[in-house]
């Protein structure tokens, strides 16, 4: 693995999430599937610290912080945040305290695992995004924040 492929799964981690996070309607951070599963801002902080964890890593100082839940809007510009400091991470030229590897099939894979379940709860939650063919999708290393491309091509 190269860290251009590991920044670009991190775009397309950014990318998918945003199209996930955008639009949400007022009440979506606190939407419940049913009595165990976690809301939406729960999962959203959750891959925050996902994101957290992965700058730890790649620190060489492996560290996990469980993050309170807060308003959407902020949670969303949390992650982002996140996502852009660990892209300033794999961007610098000193030597990762992990395996690529590790980066990608850790925090990046969980992390777009929990994209998916936003995902989904927004069609539970009556607020579905387009399905999209994300082999065109405009993505690129390195924007890895809210402003991401317009779909390309997406589905009904």
């Amino acid at each position: 693995m190269s860290r251009p492929l590991l920044r670009h799964a991190l775009a397309t981690l950014s990318y998918r999430a945003g199209k996930t996070f955008r639009d949400a309607p007022s009440d979506f951070a606190t939407f419940k599937a049913n009595d165990t599963s976690r809301t939406p801002g729960e999962i959203l902080a959750h891959m925050t610290d996902l994101m957290d964890w992965a700058i730890s890593l790649a620190n060489g100082a492996e560290k996990w912080h469980n993050s309170a839940v807060s308003e959407w809007q902020a949670g969303v510009e949390r992650f982002f945040a996140a996502a852009q400091t660990f892209d300033d991470r794999l961007c610098a030229p000193e030597a990762l305290g992990c395996r690529e590897e590790e980066l990608l099939q850790g925090p990046i894979a969980d992390a777009l695992t929990h994209t998916g379940q936003i995902a989904m709860l927004r069609r539970m939650a009556g607020s579905p995004i387009r399905g999209e063919n994300y082999r065109r999708a405009d993505i690129t290393a390195g924007r890895v924040g809210a402003e991401q491309a317009k779909p390309r091509r997406e589905f009904d």
